[in-house]
């Protein structure tokens, strides 16, 4: 018989997958609870809108995540810092301090976490950060930082 998985169904497929299930399989343990339904041709139909919803979505998610990586790299953001005479800074830029201050001057929330920041920014000058925005698409944001 085949059936549409619901969910994940270890051993038969993943959610979604059109699979070959015996009658009795189906009958007592996937129907019950909710895991599979009979592929008929109009949950079929509905399986595959389903499908095609979810790549529609997923390819604008990834449009957006490109989009953002390139404004993200066409942009500088500046940061003023109290710093010393010899151009360390008293304190340290952590990724924490440029996802604030790029809300804050660009608008983009950005999770700290998706800032690859091998160490803390100590001295003044010209860094580039790299910002992941998606699975496999970065973008380089050039930091300018100038003591006060």
């Amino acid at each position: 018989m085949k059936v549409i998985l619901m969910e994940d169904v270890k051993g038969m497929g993943k959610k979604g997958d059109v699979v070959n299930a015996k009658d009795g399989y189906f009958r007592n343990f996937l129907a019950p609870k909710n895991l599979a339904v009979e592929a008929t041709k109009e949950n079929i139909k509905k399986n595959d809108e389903e499908k095609k919803r979810k790549q529609d979505a997923m390819q604008k998610e990834i449009d957006e995540a490109k989009e953002l990586a390139k404004k993200l790299s066409e942009a500088t953001l500046n940061m003023n810092e109290k710093a010393s005479e010899d151009g360390r800074l008293f304190g340290s830029i952590t990724s924490k301090d440029l996802a604030e201050a790029i809300k804050k001057e660009f608008g983009y929330d950005i999770d700290k976490r998706k800032i690859q920041l091998n160490e803390p920014i100590r001295n003044i000058g010209r860094f580039t950060v790299t910002i992941k925005t998606y699975a496999g698409i970065t973008g380089d944001l050039t930091v300018t930082v100038q003591g006060k």
